[in-house]
């Protein structure tokens, strides 16, 4: 398994957010998905790589088709992605996905956790060195499929030669260029395999060893994070715990 496949899993065996808050940052790119492209999945496909990432989380179909509705409210807040980076506390890289309406709240309550921690914000791009930014894909394996064939298919979009099997859930993992998100979701629907996650993620290039005791803060810090309802996601360069 590559690198970035035993990252990622790492990071899923250690839920930071409670469910509802997690139903609540979904929500928010549907939201965002909808006003860009209309409320029908078969017609946007943002929304439908969104509600395959619900599923995933076990969102109630309820809960994903009142967030649809919502947010063809004239009312509706008017979301933007801004992404925030720097030190946490022990050196560790950090960077925070956030989807606001009011960037100066945001802004705020994020340079305020990094300096509870005794961290420091800094400025957009500083630490993109210590991070790839990747489109990753889960899809179901078809029986049959020949995997070198269709990497090679999706190399023209920026699609890695790596690729992770997960035999428990008979599920394939690709990763590829963050530009390339709409071609890749468009190509493998083409081919009808069933997409039951797509997203953006950063995985670090450089892991950073930790105590336990570091790794405490690290994780407080997080959580603390993750409690803000503007943030969607927080990466950091954290070497994972051994099982």
């Amino acid at each position: 398994m590559g690198r970035a496949f035993e990252y990622r899993k790492a990071a899923k065996m250690k839920r930071w957010g409670h469910m509802a808050r997690t139903f609540t940052k979904i929500g928010k790119q549907i939201a965002i998905a909808v006003k860009s492209g209309g409320p029908e999945p078969e017609n946007n496909p943002t929304l439908r790589a969104i509600i395959a990432n619900a599923k995933r989380e076990n969102m109630p179909k309820d809960n994903i088709e009142r967030a649809i509705k919502n947010a063809m409210g004239k009312d509706q807040s008017e979301y933007k992605a801004v992404t925030y980076e720097g030190y946490g506390p022990h050196g560790v890289a950090v960077f925070v996905d956030t989807l606001t309406d009011n960037t100066t709240r945001t802004v705020g309550e994020v340079r305020s956790i990094f300096n509870k921690f005794n961290g420091n914000m800094g400025t957009t791009g500083s630490l993109s060195f210590l991070f790839d930014h990747k489109s990753v894909f889960t899809f179901k394996k078809k029986e049959g499929l020949d995997m070198d064939e269709l990497i090679l298919e999706l190399i023209d979009f920026g699609v890695e030669d790596e690729y992770d099997i997960d035999e428990e859930t008979n599920e394939i993992t690709i990763y590829g260029a963050p530009t390339s998100f709409g071609d890749i979701q468009k190509h493998l629907e083409a081919e009808g395999f069933e997409v039951t996650g797509a997203e953006f993620t950063y995985i670090p290039n450089d892991l950073k060893d930790v105590t336990p005791e570091e790794r405490e803060t690290i994780e407080k810090m997080v959580e603390k994070m993750e409690d803000f309802d503007d943030v969607q996601t927080v990466y950091t360069n954290m070497k994972p715990a051994e099982e």
